[in-house]
């Protein structure tokens, strides 16, 4: 056993894990970052959103699903082999990987493969799969970033085969022709969309009456509708019994009587914090009733030392606030000049189409009592969406009818997470509506749609007066 001493001790090499532990080079601390996964990068870059988001856009691609659409949908999505995605998948994951490693290195940053547990208040143990004990790392702060993982009741009858969660999803050898999708959040929708572009018929089923309850409803209509144009099926309002697995696939038995058959299966109801094994409780770390570490706002935990970021804290779970939060609690940690989380920033979910908001939805409005008026601008009227491929889409700009403030902005379709960050700026320096109206924007571009969007409410109120 080698015994050792960092000033930063990271556990996971997640985004959150990631940022902090440069920050913290940065600010000049000797770094540690102990990874219990095969590879570096976290259930992020392995397993979660690189490898999801990957499988995405190699769906688009080489299914040809953009010229599709120039068809009227009525060509049939181009025959895509496993091996082929998974050949595209690994080469962007090991071309991360290796850029990962390099920012390591170029920082100082010292890598550890292994379980970390905590031994106490200042010491962790890096241990190997047998529970030997590799090191001894004395530490004078540490971040916890180890992460999420699928929550698996021990009633699914999961396999590699045919009852699948997220993470087992991507170890598949075939692409199948029937899927059920249990759960409509993100996780659910996304792959729900990715093999419904590849032509399996998916039925996704939840508890919810429609996909991703969470957004503006408008939204989650709009994608539901689309999906439905590919050959998705929504099951809802509807809750799951029991799962069995049959030899020709799987059978989903719902409380309300029905029963779904399919060839597969995937599981994608809730999370829950990666922290088994970790010796949390000999530091005096507890987790909430959801399994998650409880923080403050500046993410340190009970013990002021040890901070906590990213999915293993809970809420809002997204890569791009992990790495933010990482990069704060290191500052924090060893006095660098910071600021509290913001609670204002975009939302991407990558379904296809894929969907941003960033702001109030009309349901938080209404239920507040804003006296709002809302501009739309549909991806049919807006030029580059005619030349790269007629798809459905949205733009659409919630805002106050008097002060004429922004209120919040959701885009569905097409370049909608890269067009969102127009309306987060904007939002960010409490700009008007009229910003976009008086504003040039390059033309043909989706981004455009901002502009349509805002005189199209803005006439509202004018035609009003």
């Amino acid at each position: 056993m080698e015994e050792l001493f960092a000033d930063f001790v990271v556990i996971g090499s997640g985004p959150s894990g990631q940022t902090g532990a440069i920050q913290a080079a940065k600010l000049g601390k000797s770094v540690l970052v102990i990874e219990k996964g095969e590879h570096l990068g976290g259930a992020s870059l392995n397993s979660g959103t690189i490898p999801s988001k990957s499988l995405r856009e190699a769906i688009l691609d080489m299914t040809d699903f953009y010229q599709r659409s120039f068809y009227g949908r009525t060509k049939e999505a181009k025959a895509v082999s496993i091996n082929e995605l998974n050949f595209r998948l690994n080469k962007i994951l090991n071309n991360q990987r290796e850029e990962l490693k390099k920012q390591f290195h170029k920082n100082d940053i010292r890598f550890l493969h292994g379980l970390a547990k905590f031994e106490d208040p200042h010491r962790v143990l890096v241990l190997d799969q047998e529970g030997r004990i590799l090191y001894r790392v004395r530490f004078e702060y540490a971040l916890i970033a180890s992460g999420s993982k699928p929550r698996n009741p021990k009633h699914v009858p999961f396999d590699d085969d045919k009852v699948l969660d997220s993470t087992r999803l991507l170890s598949i050898d075939r692409v199948p022709k029937t899927l059920i999708v249990l759960g409509g959040g993100i996780v659910g929708a996304e792959y729900a969309s990715f093999f419904a572009a590849l032509g399996t018929e998916v039925t996704v089923v939840d508890k919810e009456k429609h996909l991703l309850p969470m957004l503006d409803k408008e939204m989650s209509l709009l994608l539901q509708k689309s999906l439905g144009d590919i050959g998705l099926k929504m099951v809802g309002n509807t809750e799951f019994d029991r799962i069995e697995k049959t030899k020709e696939g799987v059978k989903l038995f719902c409380k309300d009587g029905r029963v779904l058959s399919a060839e597969m299966l995937l599981y994608s109801i809730g999370r829950v914090g990666n922290i088994d094994d970790m010796g949390v409780e000999k530091v005096g770390i507890g987790v909430d009733k959801r399994g998650y570490i409880p923080v403050n706002s500046l993410f340190q935990t009970v013990a002021p030392h040890i901070y906590a970021v990213g999915d293993v804290i809970g809420t809002p779970a997204l890569a791009a606030t992990s790495f933010e939060q990482g990069r704060l609690a290191a500052r924090h940690a060893f006095g660098g000049q910071t600021h509290y989380f913001s609670s204002f920033y975009p939302i991407g979910i990558y379904t296809i189409p894929e969907i941003s908001s960033c702001g109030y939805t009309e349901e938080q409005l209404d239920e507040l009592g804003f006296h709002y008026e809302t501009g739309r601008a549909y991806y049919h009227e807006i030029a580059r969406n005619q030349i790269v491929g007629n798809d459905a889409g949205l733009f659409k700009i919630l805002f106050h009818a008097e002060t004429l403030e922004i209120l919040g902005i959701h885009i569905i379709g097409r370049g909608a997470t890269e067009n969102i960050h127009i309306g987060q700026v904007a939002m960010t320096f409490n700009a008007r509506i009229d910003y976009f109206i008086d504003q040039v924007f390059n033309y043909p571009t989706y981004a455009e749609g901002m502009r349509i969007a805002a005189l199209n409410g803005y006439n509202k109120i004018h035609h009003r007066k």
